[in-house]
């Protein structure tokens, strides 16, 4: 059987931080969606790193599901 499952590694930048607890909302969010494998929330800096099925889960998808957790987010290159 042949798996052709591309991950891809997206870069996003949050605004509206305020509290670590804002990390585990966001992770939560962009966690439960089909082809996310792995979502990291970095608190400090406001990057989000996705490790995800671009097939399954576009980056305008992860954005939307950013903002479904209360914050703005756009693509970053680092």
């Amino acid at each position: 059987m042949n798996n052709t499952t591309q991950t891809t590694h997206t870069l996003l930048r949050a605004e509206g931080f305020s509290c670590p607890s804002c990390v585990s909302k966001i992770e939560k969010q962009v966690g439960r969606m089909d082809g996310v494998e792995n979502v990291k929330v970095h608190f400090a800096s406001g990057r989000v790193e996705v490790d995800h099925d671009a097939a399954r889960a576009s980056v305008d998808e992860l954005i939307a599901a950013v903002g479904k957790a209360g914050y703005k987010s756009s693509a970053s290159a680092f």
